[in-house]
């Protein structure tokens, strides 16, 4: 008994305990506080409060108010290219020819069975029927059909193209359409919130968002869009998804204006990948006004061949930054380019245009864009430590059919040989290369055959450059032999910093340019 009176009483204990120990814990709310602590847990993860839904909601009714805005001012674009007569011993037509046949089919010519057709975007400028979008778009085509947000079709008509910039200008009959707001795009900084419009894929009044990746892009970075030596090449970059038939809608910011022409991606599958590029609409616009005014686009050119500066570039010019533009030679070779006869040289790098800094190309090009044949640009320029001033008065870039032709030279040369301080092996130009590849005479120097691997001019020289001139160490010398190559770099000594004018040959039956290559001798490790 004594036991069983024991553990009654230790039972009776612990329960007053337990009980004890509740009233105290519900006075002190510990119970509510942790069942608090888990539903907010659970509350947090799958219901936003307020406060995070209000931001949320606003950017979403942004995107809306946008695409509601934009929408009726951007336009489906339809194209028709009418079969044309191929010639039926040509290539392409021979093994789709029946044996025997030949004479009969090349006699009246084979057309294509069918019209070429395809479809891109554009957008409305002006409440009378003034549109823009992209010149590969309408380039070519017999038929331009236009087919707007409220399902209305017009029949278009071409005002003007400008393959440089891949804008074009075309118009449609009617009135108080709906129109778009333009924005400035040197404003606009990556980063920021852009929606794409336009018709992907045959899937009409598209809308898509991204951000705006980078600016400025051209030069190295998209050869491939360089359609020649006056193509202007200063894109908007944005991961919005852009795929064929987006060519020629607006990129427009979070405000509603258009910043940007939807023009190009880049892609291995032709299709989007992230990665989407428009032309700037300031660009777009003056390319605009001149058509319209006009009826061609009158381009203020400085007549030169430029490119980015590199790290040898900026140390040969000793310039602290690596910013500016290089000249590599002049266009057209015959000494009435406006920036040779103002007094530059291959070889200078520009720092400033019209009191504005050039950090690249496409800065430049846009400078000199927004100035009209006839007008005097003012550049600063650095000549291998000296900087200098020039006033050049710019003139009118010629047509797609006026750049001139070149000269092949007469004479021949024999033998080949290498230079150890550069890491090529080179040779005179033949009179056969300088007739195939239309070489001016200015231009005969020494073509390069090999470039070592772990040479200084490895990955800047290539096989098939001609070394025209050497620009640094100065004086200039001219490069016709390889006694003159040799005397030039006689005093570089390993670590000197040396300057090239190179020309660079083109496609087959397309001309090459001049370029100017600066490598650091061997000696810091390269070579």
């Amino acid at each position: 008994m004594p036991w069983k009176l024991s553990r009654t009483r230790v039972g009776a204990a612990v329960l007053a305990a337990f009980c004890g120990g509740m009233i105290v814990a519900s006075s002190l709310d510990f119970t509510h506080l942790g069942l608090a602590q888990n539903a907010g847990a659970r509350a947090t993860a799958t219901k936003p409060t307020t406060q995070q839904i209000k931001p949320l909601a606003e950017q979403n009714n942004a995107f809306v108010s946008i695409a509601e805005h934009v929408t009726p001012a951007v336009v489906s674009i339809q194209t028709a290219r009418d079969p044309r007569q191929v010639d039926g011993s040509s290539p392409r037509m021979r093994g789709r020819v029946p044996p025997g046949l030949e004479d009969f089919f090349q006699q009246f010519g084979t057309p294509r069975p069918e019209p070429e057709e395809a479809s891109g975007s554009g957008f409305i400028v002006t409440p009378d029927g003034y549109i823009l979008t992209n010149n590969h778009v309408v380039a070519d085509a017999d038929r331009v059909t236009v087919t707007l947000d409220d399902h209305r079709v017009f029949k278009a008509k071409v005002i003007g193209r400008d393959p440089t910039t891949d804008v074009a200008v075309i118009r449609i009959d009617a009135h108080d359409l709906p129109v778009v707001n333009m924005g400035d795009d040197s404003q606009t900084r990556v980063g920021e919130w852009v929606l794409a419009f336009g018709n992907p894929l045959g899937l009409d009044f598209t809308v898509t968002a991204g951000i705006v990746s980078a600016k400025g892009r051209g030069g190295r970075d998209l050869a491939g869009l360089m359609r020649n030596q006056y193509s202007i090449s200063d894109f908007i970059q944005t991961d919005a998804a852009i795929n064929p038939g987006n060519s020629g809608g607006p990129l427009v910011n979070i405000q509603g204006e258009v910043v940007g022409i939807n023009s190009a991606i880049a892609s291995p599958t032709g299709y989007y990948s992230g990665y989407g590029f428009a032309i700037p609409i300031t660009l777009a616009k003056s390319v605009m006004d001149d058509i319209i005014k006009y009826g061609k686009v009158r381009r203020a050119v400085l007549g030169i061949a430029i490119a980015d500066v590199d790290p040898d570039d900026a140390g040969a010019a000793g310039l602290k930054t690596i910013e500016g533009v290089k000249v590599g030679g002049f266009t057209p070779s015959d000494g009435s380019s406006p920036a040779q006869k103002a007094g530059l040289e291959a070889g200078d790098i520009i720092v400033a245009a019209d009191g504005k800094p050039v950090d690249r190309v496409s800065t430049l090009q846009r400078i000199v864009r927004m100035h009209q044949p006839g007008q005097t640009l003012a550049l600063a320029v650095v000549r291998f430590g000296t900087r200098k001033t020039f006033d050049v008065k710019l003139t009118e870039a010629p047509g797609e059919d006026q750049i001139a032709q070149r000269d092949a030279h007469a004479d021949d040369a024999a033998g080949g040989a290498s230079t150890e301080k550069l890491g090529i092996t080179v040779e005179p130009v033949s009179s056969d290369l300088a007739r195939e590849a239309s070489i001016p005479d200015a231009d005969r120097g020494l073509r390069v055959t090999e470039v070592a691997g772990s040479g200084p001019a490895h990955n800047k020289l290539f096989p098939n450059d001609i070394v025209v001139a050497v620009l640094y160490p100065e004086p200039r010398h001219a490069v016709h032999s390889m006694d003159d190559l040799q005397s030039a770099l006689a005093k570089a000594k390993a670590g000197d910093y040396v300057s090239l004018l190179v020309y660079r040959m083109g496609p087959q039956g397309q001309a090459g340019i001049t370029q100017v290559v600066s490598l650091r001798l061997g000696g810091d490790g390269r070579g």
